[in-house]
């Protein structure tokens, strides 16, 4: 037995309408204002019932998160509405009680001449012999077990009791037994920057007509889903469905979602997430995006032209996915959040092994969390199964930044993608004191007039019984209307959603709204459909803002509505969210692996939740602008999409590699590419740097691997060889010299621990004319570094040649133990392939 959650919504009752039980649905929106309050008649009474309801059902204990629309207090009580998440949580007899996902390496019950449904009919059976063995009850088996992953992943998903499922990890063919843990969610212009149109053009040596925009490969997401009617997923102009194509339109209890030639599958996984939540409605039996996200990503990666394109009539132009004449597919595995999390381990288990059997040939994958062991991380499992298949996985950095060591997503078959920003703005400009400062912003909404207006920080607008910080923030039910209304206020960016600010000031009578950053966010600015005029400015202008409002008794100021600018200076540079390295569980491989736009993308969007994805935003709009290391992702999913049309045979692993090693490190300014500090980047922000998708089409080399270079990578972790003969599905065995983790093929090189003297060895393979290359180096501060052969000649494609790159410490030269950075390049004077040379002069490896 599992806990139990549910919403209520008490509404005033002179507004006409009875308290409400919501679906959960809600919670998705009503996180958003989660907050602090104080308590109210209202609260404490639906306290008092709950509390009841739980003796009743003798679960004695339950847990309350409040969410709240409004603050009750005398001066809002026609607004007042308050929204509760009850959870019930089983008694003590239940609560050992958990959702575990029992892995048992590659499927491979299907050998021999069984059919496809007799090999998953026995695969299942296995699964329920096994737990069977343990349980001894068949009954107590039927109701455990609430997936079994038959197609290529072997394994299934359980309700176990802690010492069950240590006793099933004791099992001979056991790889690994864990907890089914949760995850976070992590244009009209992007392309263009990207180098692959030109004026609205697509020129002849593009890789999109090159690669015939990506014309029948199959690319999914794991996501929230999909909005089906979106335009970006019209059939116009294509021909048949691939025949490689094994999938189904799962709308068996939605008639209204439905596939075409564009859309050509859609399912949903949602038995992990019930087996935290409890029993699930129909709403939630549908592939259907009722958030935006997956629509979003979906149609970056693959959404075909749609012209006009626009949100609020800002960044007009043709929307196009990376590989625009591709196919796609939605494998709906993210709901709405319990503790945080939105997809977990169970289901995007089932998603891969759909995937994977359904003929998918690119994944993304826009969701991720913190790391932990390979063979206790859904991702890092699945999309092994998916690469050993000639997948290519595609996943988001993370959004933590800009802190080091936040990367998730670390497996090295996985390609981790990092965000960095655009040539294209939407400038809003703060006018005050004889000043302007130029902000960004999507507001649908100017200021009336071009009259100044009074000016207050939020901090001066504080209602009595918020903190201080809270009304810095601006959080929800922290400012005094008394005192905003009127005025254009001024709140510090942080902790709550952009424009759940908006709306705070927005309910306390302001009219206008200015964000500051704080000093991590520097000068990264996001624009936003606000609920009302406003604009994002930098930290150092923010200053420039806070030292006029405090030096004036009367403040007085005017914000502009916002346009459309192209040709930006300097572009790109990273965002200050995205998730930096080093790799916290293999140092030696660094990540991110590149970077790509991820800052106010224009895509396709949900038409049920409106731009801002809050419960009181009841705009609707066909595209939204979005932000974030899930949007930087889908981009380099089009390009690995192109690449796989253009170079069928190319392994994901090479696919990868073309990526990186022509990417670039320099911005529009030809200076070295900023952070959101304007401080100059590092590889640990951008790994290979940033994309340059015509160039990889034609990298010259790649540093090409297998599965067997991943499992001899897994042998220096330590894992053994029955484990990895299991993870592999055959036999395999690990090297009787165990490889060196540094020496992984990988188009990266990255020492942690350089202590004297050491060698790396790569392997670069031919996939260009012949010619020879030759060796540039880039030292690292304080390091020598030598490379032999220093020339490499290839006769034919597909010919492969190995060097050794040599790292010393110079005498008197260290660091102090930091991490410094170089890079390799070969060229045969066409070509230029480039790694990035990681390095940390240190006694020991490096530990966040």
């Amino acid at each position: 037995m599992i806990g139990s959650c549910f919403v209520l919504r008490a509404i005033k009752p002179e507004q006409g309408k009875q308290s409400t039980l919501f679906s959960l649905l809600d919670r998705r929106r009503a996180r958003e204002m989660e907050i602090a309050r104080r308590s109210s008649a209202p609260l404490l009474l639906l306290l008092l019932l709950a509390f009841l309801y739980s003796l009743l059902l003798q679960r004695p204990v339950f847990a309350a998160r409040k969410a709240f629309s409004r603050l009750s207090s005398p001066t809002r009580a026609s607004k007042d509405r308050i929204f509760l998440v009850l959870c019930l949580l089983p008694s003590e007899d239940e609560s050992l009680t958990q959702a575990y996902v029992v892995y048992l390496g590659e499927h491979s019950h299907g050998s021999g001449s069984a059919s496809s449904w007799e090999a998953s009919k026995r695969a299942t059976e296995s699964h329920y012999e096994l737990l069977g063995s343990v349980l001894e009850d068949k009954e107590k088996v039927q109701d455990a077990i609430f997936y079994s992953y038959t197609h290529n992943i072997n394994g299934f998903a359980a309700y176990l009791e802690e010492q069950v499922a240590l006793k099933i990890s004791e099992y001979p063919g056991v790889v690994s037994v864990f907890p089914n843990r949760g995850y976070k969610l992590h244009t009209t212009r992007s392309w263009e920057f990207l180098g692959l149109e030109r004026d609205g053009r697509v020129p002849k040596q593009s890789l999109w007509r090159k690669a015939r925009f990506g014309e029948d490969t199959i690319i999914a997401n794991l996501d929230s889903g999909v909005w089906p009617e979106a335009q970006s997923f019209k059939d116009d102009g294509l021909g048949p469905i691939p025949s490689k194509w094994k999938g189904i339109c799962q709308n068996d209890f939605d008639e209204s979602f439905s596939c075409n030639r564009k859309l050509i599958g859609a399912r949903y996984f949602n038995k992990g997430y019930e087996a935290l939540v409890g029993p699930l409605n129909a709403t939630f039996k549908t592939p259907r995006d009722y958030d935006g996200h997956g629509t979003h990503t979906l149609s970056t990666a693959a959404g075909g032209f749609v012209p006009s394109a626009n949100i609020f009539g800002y960044g007009n132009g043709t929307a196009k996915g990376g590989s625009p004449r591709a196919r796609v597919a939605a494998y709906k595995v993210c709901w709405p959040p319990v503790n945080g999390s939105e997809c977990f381990d169970a289901d995007i288990l089932a998603a891969f092994d759909a995937a994977i059997r359904d003929g998918i040939d690119v994944i993304s994958v826009s969701l991720g969390g913190d790391p932990v062991d390979y063979f206790q991380d859904g991702l890092a499992i699945g999309s092994f199964h998916a690469v050993k298949k000639g997948i290519t996985v595609v996943s988001s950095a993370g959004n933590s930044g800009p802190n080091l060591a936040t990367v998730s997503n670390l497996s090295p078959w996985m390609f981790t993608v990092g965000a960095s920003t655009m040539d294209r703005q939407f400038p809003s400009v703060i006018v005050f004191d004889d000043k302007r400062i130029k902000g960004e912003s999507l507001s649908p909404k100017g200021l009336p007039g071009k009259r100044l207006y009074p000016l207050i920080s939020s901090a001066e607008a504080k209602l009595v019984n918020a903190s201080a910080r809270q009304a810095r923030l601006c959080y929800l039910g922290s400012l005094d209307p008394a005192k905003v209304k009127g005025k254009i206020v001024v709140c510090l960016r942080g902790i709550t959603a952009r424009v759940e600010k908006g709306e705070e000031v927005h309910q306390a009578g302001g009219i206008g709204m200015v964000l500051a950053n704080d000093v991590d966010n520097g000068n990264e600015i996001v624009a936003d459909a606000h609920v009302l005029p406003a604009t994002h400015i930098t930290y150092s202008d923010g200053l420039t803002l806070f030292s006029y409002l405090g030096s004036t008794k009367s403040p007085l100021g005017y914000i502009t509505r916002p346009k459309t600018k192209l040709g930006a200076k300097p572009a790109p540079f990273m965002a200050a969210f995205s998730s930096k390295g080093p790799n916290t569980i293999t140092p030696e491989i660094l990540k991110p692996d590149v970077t790509a736009p991820g800052v106010s993308v224009l895509a396709a969007y949900s038409g049920a939740v409106g731009p801002t994805g809050l419960v009181f935003d009841g705009r609707r709009v066909a595209f939204n602008a979005e932000s974030g290391t899930s949007m930087s992702c889908p981009h380099i999913s089009g390009v690995a999409g192109l690449l796989k049309t253009l170079h069928p045979d190319w392994s994901p692993a090479a696919i990868k590699s073309a990526i990186m090693t022509t990417a670039r490190t320099r911005d529009n300014l030809k200076e070295p590419m900023l952070n959101s500090s304007f401080n100059k980047a590092t590889p640990l922000g951008y790994g290979s740097g940033h994309v340059r998708p015509n160039h990889a089409m034609d990298p010259g080399l790649v540093y090409d691997m297998t599965t067997t270079d991943y499992l001899d990578f897994l042998c220096s972790l330590g894992y053994t060889t029955a484990q990895l003969a299991m993870f592999n599905g055959e036999p395999y065995a690990c090297p009787s010299a165990p490889l060196h983790i540094r020496d992984l093929n990988y188009p990266s090189i990255t020492i942690p621990d350089l202590q004297s003297s050491t060698k790396v060895a790569r392997v670069v393979k031919n996939v260009g004319p012949p010619g020879t290359y030759v060796v540039r180096v880039v030292e690292p501060r304080g390091v020598s570094v030598t490379v032999s052969p220093a020339s490499l000649t290839f006769e034919k494609v597909g010919e492969e040649k190995r060097f050794e790159v040599t790292a010393g410490i110079k005498e008197g030269k260290t660091d102090g133990g930091g991490y410094v950075f170089g890079g390799l390049i070969w060229s045969d004077g066409k070509h230029y392939v480039r790694s990035p040379l990681v390095v940390k002069c240190s006694s020991g490896s490096w530990k966040p």
